[in-house]
């Protein structure tokens, strides 16, 4: 895991951000969770624009609540003083992206994400594989962007990501993408 590579001033906030979900998940708001997304492939690439954090997070199987319900989520973080805009909720300067991890995949890479800091403070971050896999699952032109950023890198195991595009079926997606945006060597 490389670590965070984003500007120390915007670590330092969302340091405060984590420090928030962290104890959202103490408090049992939320099980385990992952950062996902853009800020997620932070750890494993370059930064990239994005200012927006999409937390995964386990929301089955809570007592007495609708299935992957986003209401006890917001409901905590708007009795602590956090403000809703748009789509996120704004904690701590940050606007979070609530996800439930509703399919398999996302299950897996919630289950198998690691253990990473930030200025101190835990984080949970998804795999660089799991990553890539959830980027060509939602195949949108910047998530093919974002893992072109992956491959040229060499920022995942190629074999463990493999293991990953089979489990899921998205290994036809994976040669699609290969045949379209990765040239072969024509030598």
């Amino acid at each position: 895991m490389n670590g965070c590579r984003t500007p120390m001033h915007a670590r330092t906030q969302m340091k405060a951000t984590l420090e928030v979900i962290n104890q959202m998940q103490a408090d049992g708001v939320i099980g385990k969770y992952a950062i996902g997304g853009a800020v997620g492939a932070t750890y494993h690439l370059e930064p990239s624009a994005t200012q927006i954090i999409d937390v995964f997070v386990d929301l089955a199987g809570r007592p007495g609540l609708p299935l992957f319900s986003l209401a006890p989520i917001y409901e905590y973080l708007m009795a602590r003083g956090h403000r809703i805009e748009k789509e996120y909720l704004i904690i701590e300067g940050w606007p979070v992206h609530f996800l439930p991890a509703s399919g398999a995949l996302e299950e897996e890479a919630l289950e198998e994400a690691v253990e990473t800091e930030v200025e101190g403070t835990v984080a949970w971050v998804i795999t660089a594989e799991h990553l890539a896999a959830m980027t060509l699952k939602t195949g949108r032109t910047k998530d093919f962007a974002r893992l072109l950023q992956f491959v040229e890198a060499g920022a995942f195991d190629a074999s463990r990501l493999d293991l990953i595009l089979e489990r899921h079926g998205l290994l036809a997606k994976w040669q699609e993408f290969e045949l379209k945006f990765l040239p072969r060597d024509q030598s």
